[in-house]
């Protein structure tokens, strides 16, 4: 494997397709949210099997917006995992309510349902949890305890695109889920994000409140149906889709489940390289859930020749890109000062924090390339 070219972490699968719908786009003379962000929406809420979709500019506008129209605010306790992207807490401070940091399971990395138990109080209005990694957390769980304590559940699904619990579509089982498209994503419109509910009142909110609060369909008022004339309902956000960014949608959404079967089929072949590599610990899958594969990540082990630190250096000199899901929430010095929160709280998400590492993971990952990551994950770990 000498003299092998740089091998990115992630290469987005764009074709000849993608690249044709947006020049037809450019080309239409409406480029902005309009006919294709309304086709989209249409065609990802099909796919899912969800009533409503409505499309924003990132998945943190669907979080902060998701947050804003199910009213949570001040004095409100919103519960998720500290296992995860800093979006996810950030937004519920956007909205003024109290982020509650929540411990992770060991073997899913997912948030934990008994230390959710453990942090519900008298304020605690919702529960956010994030699907790390494709991985769907424990919706059987998290819905029981959000019915006994009459909490809504609001699902960050930026990993888990297709993924399913139980039979149930990842989209389709909470009353609001929250969808990335940004660029390493499983299905990229460059950036942007999705809403799915099943709640007609809640997609009425949620859909003028992305664009400013402007009466419904007052994109239309530059079309020749349009009315110039439009009323601002609330005090909203500039969260929209453009019709660019809804063209590569459009695209990707047909070629999804495509993608979900080469990022399976490359995740069991990371499996075979490192099945009786004990310096290493490979991600599991439990039997109730469909994984969406957006991460393969390994944990290095105490009993390798390298730290994760160490392996991650390395590899990088070895021309090879990796990345680290996630510094967990705790570790970063606005939150520790915000929330009073330090890694003892924390065992579980603190020590996947630092022996955490993602390996490259895309549907047009070749076989060579793949193995030439695993043989060198291999001889690292075992220090040859």
């Amino acid at each position: 494997m000498g003299n092998a070219k740089p091998l990115q972490f992630h290469r987005a699968p764009i074709g000849e397709e993608e690249i044709a719908e947006v020049i037809d786009t450019l080309r239409s003379g409406w480029i902005t949210m309009g006919p294709r962000t309304r086709a989209f929406e249409e065609a990802f809420a099909r796919a899912i099997g969800a009533r409503h979709a409505v499309a924003v500019n990132s998945c943190t506008s669907a979080l902060h917006l998701g947050l804003d129209a199910l009213g949570l605010g001040p004095d409100d306790e919103v519960i998720t995992s500290t296992y995860t992207f800093t979006a996810t807490v950030a937004t519920i401070l956007h909205v003024r309510a109290r982020p509650v940091l929540v411990d992770c399971c060991d073997d899913t990395l997912n948030i934990d349902p008994d230390d959710i138990r453990r942090k519900i109080t008298p304020c605690t209005r919702a529960i956010v949890p994030v699907h790390f990694a494709g991985h769907p957390a424990a919706m059987d769980e998290i819905g029981e305890i959000a019915r006994e304590h009459e909490l809504v559940v609001f699902e960050d699904a930026a990993h888990a695109l297709p993924a399913s619990f139980a039979g149930r579509t990842i989209g389709t089982i909470s009353p609001l889920t929250a969808f990335s498209f940004y660029a390493t994503k499983n299905i990229t419109t460059g950036e942007g994000g999705m809403l799915t509910t099943d709640d007609d009142g809640l997609a009425e909110r949620l859909r003028p409140r992305r664009l400013h609060g402007m009466s419904r369909d007052a994109w239309r008022r530059y079309t020749a149906e349009g009315s110039w004339r439009y009323d601002v309902e609330y005090p909203g956000f500039k969260y929209n889709m453009t019709d660019i960014n809804a063209a590569l949608g459009l695209v990707q959404l047909k070629k999804m489940e495509r993608f979900r079967a080469a990022r399976s089929a490359l995740a069991a072949r990371y499996d075979e390289w490192f099945r009786d590599v004990p310096e290493v610990r490979v991600p599991i899958t439990r039997s109730e859930v469909s994984h969406a594969w957006h991460l393969y990540v390994l944990r290095i082990q105490p009993e390798a020749a390298v730290s994760r630190d160490r392996l991650i250096d390395e590899l990088k000199r070895s021309e090879i890109g990796v990345s680290q899901h996630f510094i967990p929430i705790h570790f970063f010095s606005f939150y520790q000062q915000a929330l009073g929160v330090d890694c003892g709280q924390f065992p579980v998400a603190t020590a996947a924090g630092d022996s955490t590492v993602s390996l490259p993971l895309y549907p047009d990952l070749s076989v060579d390339d793949l193995d030439r990551v695993a043989e060198t994950v291999c001889r690292l770990v075992r220090g040859q």
